[in-house]
């Protein structure tokens, strides 16, 4: 990428809240990164760490749920926090689309599958039901449903649901978006659906050149897919790298938690895996100091006091993180871990 193309998606110190009757929920709090044309982010972390909501505000969502948002969302040099809905509109599901959790309950029910695609289709282009219904069958068939020229007029309860998440993919990619969000695409699906899916999305972006964004909490699905990751806790990221050195040389206590509570063909069977000690905590009443420090084997009595900033290491160009342990500390803990 040329060092002076603007990225394609860029998000500075976004926040967003949303206020509940027990106090100020803090889903999403200060957080900024950079996605470049053609590139794959991967954003992990624990359900309730502000994965989706910072997702779902880069299509404008979370403005229907009552949230106060700040900060700006540029695509392609446009804050889509300035926008109206209208001109929402134009670019969600255009643009920038989205496959969510669920298809099952993303999919209309009382719909044939085809008549949904055909609608995403003429919402923002202007095609025939004829040239539409033509191109939902494309689809399917180009998602690796079988036999798509039937299976356009079925409706969602009559796929599987590897065939529904297809489905979702082929809506997403109707318009051939710039920007895919993609928040869980594989949960529950089984591993040989999981793959599936994940070459078939590797290899649509390739096609289509397309950036994405991959929430997730698997980090498995994060190594095979992300060239950056960005690792979220309590609403912040606590470290952002490049796959190959975030994987090697993860930096963040909290990283190194979820790297060691995955399994992986290095441990033995009978190997017990190391879950983090605690719960996430509640973003109402988040923990002074460092957020992490209730539940880090290595925090300090200060670090209930001291709130650390993302700083980028200094020996190590692109990879941040905000932990308040010294650098060398770090990596004499990881190497004692990781041995």
């Amino acid at each position: 990428m040329n060092v002076l193309e603007e990225p394609l998606l860029k998000v500075e110190d976004l926040r967003v809240e949303f206020p509940t009757e027990d106090g100020l929920v803090h889903a999403v709090d200060g957080i900024s990164y950079e996605l470049p044309r053609g590139r794959t982010l991967g954003i992990v972390g624990e359900s309730g760490s502000g994965k989706t909501v910072s997702a779902l505000s880069i299509m404008g969502l979370t403005r229907r749920m009552g949230a106060s948002i700040s900060g700006r969302i540029l695509f392609e040099g446009r804050n889509l926090l300035a926008l109206s809905e209208e001109q929402l509109r134009a670019i969600r599901g255009n643009e920038i689309a989205m496959i969510f959790q669920d298809p099952l309950s993303s999919l209309h029910p009382l719909y044939r599958v085809g008549s949904q695609l055909v609608e995403a289709m003429r919402a923002h282009r202007d095609l025939s039901r004829a040239q539409a219904r033509r191109r939902a069958v494309e689809l399917l068939g180009l998602v690796g449903i079988a036999d798509p020229s039937h299976r356009v007029d079925e409706y969602p309860h009559e796929y599987s649901g590897g065939m529904r998440q297809r489905a979702m993919i082929a809506m997403a990619l109707a318009n051939e978006p710039k920007l895919l969000i993609a928040d869980e695409p594989t949960t529950a699906l089984d591993v040989t659906v999981q793959a599936q899916i994940l070459e078939l999305l590797e290899r649509l972006q390739n096609e289509l050149e397309m950036a994405v964004v991959l929430v997730t909490h698997d980090l498995g699905v994060v190594a095979e897919m992300a060239d950056e990751v960005a690792v979220m806790y309590a609403g912040r990221i606590v470290e952002r790298a490049p796959s190959g050195p975030l994987f090697a040389e993860p930096e963040h206590p909290y990283t190194w938690g979820l790297l060691r509570s995955i399994p992986t063909l290095q441990r033995s069977r009978d190997q017990e895996l190391e879950p983090i000690p605690g719960n996430p905590p509640s973003l109402i009443n988040r923990p002074a100091g460092c957020h992490f420090h209730p539940r880090c084997a290595y925090a300090r009595a200060e670090h209930a006091r001291i709130d650390p900033r993302l700083d980028e290491l200094p020996d190590e160009p692109g990879h941040q993180v905000a932990c308040l342990l010294e650098p060398q500390l770090r990596r004499r803990l990881w190497e004692q871990l990781s041995s």
